[in-house]
């Protein structure tokens, strides 16, 4: 059965624990990063039960389960439906892309996201969570039925981003890596080597203000976390602990402007003109995020037997 492994503060003190109901079982043992644990405390972990558990949920702080530390290494465009809503045709990307965010963004399942005072176009995207459980070996293939192999668990990502910064500079590793734009969590969800089988049934859902905004099932990916893994194998080495975010579906606030309007766009005005144009018509989208918004994201399999929790956080102004 999946662990619903945490991360909290106690007595100001960050510590582990395993979730059962309204209540956490202490981790014993010290674990200072998300490598650590993965490598040495799993199996510990594994093992707590009910009875073990004497910590209120509710009394503690929830930090990401994700620690600074780790690489954090995000996929785009890797949802058809995220592909179309940008304007852009899936037979244009038949490779896989990569980006990275500063570990820095990383922050709590309930803790605000900062909005800082020059950005307007801020924007939400729900993503899988993957985190490694070893070193990937450089130039090693990965297949579907070894991601137990390499793979930990699972949590949730909010891959926040600043769309007026991300893509008039075209940067978006400075759009997306501002403090607070990488809320993860609540929990990482170790999954037993059978349950990863059962990765393509994750429903993911995210709400503004009750609203929901975006749901797909994880199955939907182009890029399967296979390939992704075999990838970055080749590519550069990756840690266990490292996340890897998995790219969005659609029903962000970003849309692409219609087919005349990006006639004349293309061909009828300057880059700096469009790109004001555009930032100027964006700030009038009622999608994109205000402060006290709240957005709240939650990943499970619709019989409720892998649950990643609930993510709860709101947007406040800088």
């Amino acid at each position: 059965m999946a662990t619903q492994l945490i991360r909290f503060l106690s007595n100001g003190t960050p510590q582990w624990g395993v979730v059962f109901g309204n209540k956490i079982a202490p981790l014993a043992g010290d674990y200072p990063t998300t490598a650590d644990v993965v490598r040495k405390g799993r199996d510990a972990a594994r093992q707590l039960t009910a009875a073990q558990a004497t910590i209120d949920l509710g009394s503690v702080r929830v930090l990401p389960p994700v620690t600074a530390n780790q690489q954090f290494i995000c996929q785009g465009v890797n949802y058809e439906s995220h592909v179309r809503e940008s304007g852009l045709d899936p037979k244009n990307f038949p490779f896989n892309t990569i980006f990275t965010k500063a570990p820095s963004c990383i922050s709590g399942p309930y803790d605000d996201v900062v909005r800082p005072a020059h950005v307007k176009l801020l924007d939400y995207e729900i993503e899988l969570g993957l985190v490694l459980a070893r070193d990937l070996v450089p130039g090693e293939v990965v297949s579907d039925d070894r991601l137990h192999e390499v793979l930990a668990g699972v949590t949730i990502v909010n891959d926040v981003s600043a769309r007026d910064v991300q893509l008039p500079q075209g940067q978006f590793y400075k759009g997306k890596s501002y403090r607070t734009f990488g809320p993860t969590g609540p929990v990482l969800l170790l999954l037993e080597p059978q349950e990863w089988r059962r990765w393509r049934e994750l429903n993911m859902t995210l709400s503004v203000n009750g609203d929901v905004r975006q749901r797909a099932y994880c199955g939907e990916m182009l890029f399967k976390p296979a390939q992704t893994l075999t990838e970055l194998a080749a590519m550069h080495d990756m840690q266990a602990g490292d996340l890897i975010a998995t790219g969005t579906p659609a029903g962000c606030a970003a849309k692409a402007p219609g087919k005349l309007v990006m006639f004349i766009l293309k061909h009828f005005m300057s880059d700096a003109a469009k790109w004001k144009a555009f930032i100027a018509k964006a700030t009038k989208n009622p999608l994109y995020l205000q402060p006290n918004d709240v957005m709240t994201l939650s990943i499970r399999t619709d019989d409720g037997a892998l649950d990643l929790g609930q993510q709860r956080t709101k947007v406040v102004a800088k």
